[in-house]
């Protein structure tokens, strides 16, 4: 599916009355969502254990100093 398409379907299922501001947060998350696949997909990405590994990380810096 294109951008294009994609953008015709979200705006399909939002109700007649949807405001600028609830189009554009639909059209917000669509695009947040396809760059996060597209990370993925590409390896740009870490799991859960890394994420929370680099937290603790962090946190341990932060409260060392």
């Amino acid at each position: 599916m294109t951008d294009k398409q994609a953008v015709i379907d979200a705006l399909s299922r939002l109700p007649e009355a949807a405001s600028l501001a609830e189009i554009t947060a639909e059209l917000t998350i669509m695009a947040a969502v396809r760059r996060g696949r597209a990370d993925i997909a590409a390896g740009r990405s870490k799991s859960q254990q890394e994420v929370e590994r680099d937290a603790e990380s962090w946190a341990t810096a932060w409260t060392s100093k």
